[in-house]
């Protein structure tokens, strides 16, 4: 396609502005919606990704593969029943466990999940490319007996900015949702020892205690409630702080949601998996993080699809509007085009002139909306990253995302044949002498 066409394609282009700018508009946002989605879609993938790095095994009660990784490592859902800590002691000791981190779920901190677990999670748990979590302020938990009359409590980036807690802050805990005035550990305040750096993972929406904590929190109650008689959830009033009482007595809980393994060498990790679900008197789970992952992404994947079909749907009816607008204007056009064919132009010519015209809009359209999505999704990802755990890609174009591009770029140019195809056709008689 010669220079000449064009800059006659944007002269022309130009003269009708206005049509085509609320066109260039509609690419534009439809691109911006495909490459967003997918932006997103990333970022979530590799959020769920960086979390696993380093854990070869998630050991739990039976139950399905998927539910124990994502209630363990991601908080989402509820394990089905917990798991001695002798029998992961068991399972510590054999020669082939490098490290066993314990963890006990079920409680929250205004909706975010508290992590019961002991100072090696800050010694073996890595997230990313095998990097180690790193202290902000503060320092860890300390296991054992509650230091300065309190027990204390490490939180994560994302818990630390949007309730603006520091070191040194003292908060409570909650039973589960904490929905319920009488389910709120209001006798126990725990303080703040440090705070984490962001991690782009769901440790950053924790808070971190001691197993010997969670304990404490939970002394003396029985199926779930507090042994408090005669009162009824939701009537009890929040003690204040210099009414609270001490931290009973330090000491580990008999059983854990979970536990996070890792291994000297992850060419044992099937050997080790078969072990540990051996048939025994407390029937476990090992799961492989990654296996499962992908039977996670297997079941999400017609979402994902389904996602990226709406978005390239919202494309083509732009490029639709585009040629829709294209071909209306060609018979506002069709004394110019007969001029252009008696000035020499010949039929390829007009055939190109109107290709390029639609090619220029449709790529600037792209080319605006790809900018959008980046910067759009720039803005929001502090947001993106303290509500929803969602960390975007800084890159401005992946291989996935210039794809999909490139398919819309390719059915606008597809599309613009007809109109092409009807200029063309066009005769210099037809464009002198129009019929009224």
């Amino acid at each position: 396609m010669s220079s000449v066409i064009l800059r006659l394609a944007w002269a022309s282009a130009l003269n009708r502005r206005l049509p085509l700018a609320l066109m260039v508009a509609a690419i534009a946002l439809s691109t911006a919606i495909l490459v967003s989605t997918e932006r997103l879609r990333e970022g979530l993938r590799a959020g769920f990704s960086e979390a696993l790095s380093g854990t070869d095994l998630v050991v739990g009660a039976r139950s399905h593969p998927v539910q124990v990784m994502l209630s363990t490592l991601f908080h989402l859902g509820h394990p089905a029943q917990n798991v001695s800590l002798a029998a992961l002691e068991g399972i510590a000791s054999l020669p082939q466990v490098k490290w066993l981190v314990p963890v006990a779920l079920g409680d929250t901190y205004r909706g975010m999940p508290v992590v019961a677990t002991n100072t090696d999670y800050f010694r073996w748990v890595r997230t990313g490319e095998s990097r180690p979590l790193v202290f902000a302020q503060g320092r860890a938990f300390s296991d054992g007996p509650p230091q300065e009359g309190r027990f204390e409590a490490v939180l994560g980036a994302t818990v630390a900015t949007r309730f603006a807690l520091k070191r040194g802050d003292i908060i409570t805990l909650a039973h589960g949702s904490g929905a319920i005035g009488e389910l709120v550990h209001d006798d126990q305040p725990i303080r703040v020892a440090g705070v984490l750096d962001g991690t782009g993972t769901p440790i950053d929406r924790s808070v971190l205690i001691s197993l010997e904590a969670f304990e404490a929190l939970h002394a003396g109650w029985v199926g779930g409630l507090p042994p408090r008689v005669g009162q009824l959830p939701g009537l009890r009033q929040a003690a204040p702080p210099s009414t609270m009482s001490a931290p009973p007595e330090a000491r580990r809980p008999v059983s854990v949601t979970a536990a996070l393994v890792g291994l000297h060498s992850r060419a044992q990790v099937f050997n080790m998996q078969r072990q540990i679900e051996r048939p025994g008197p407390e029937p476990l789970t090992a799961v492989l993080p990654g296996v499962a992952l992908d039977e996670l992404w297997r079941v999400i994947s017609r979402g994902e699809d389904l996602l990226r079909l709406t978005g390239l749907l919202v494309g083509l009816t732009a490029i639709g509007g585009l040629i829709a607008t294209i071909l209306a204007g060609l018979e506002a056009r069709r004394r110019e085009l007969a001029v252009l064919r008696a000035l020499g132009a010949a039929p390829r010519t007009l055939f190109a002139l109107v290709i390029a015209e639609s090619s220029i809009a449709n790529a600037l359209g792209i080319v605006l909306g790809l900018a959008a999505s980046v910067l759009g999704v720039g803005l929001l990802s502090p947001w993106l990253r303290t509500n929803f755990g969602i960390e975007s890609s800084s890159t401005w174009l992946t291989m996935q995302q210039g794809a999909l591009l490139a398919l819309v770029f390719g059915a606008g140019l597809l599309a613009s044949l007809l109109p092409a195809w009807r200029a063309m056709r066009l005769t210099l008689a037809d464009g002198l002498a129009p019929p009224h």
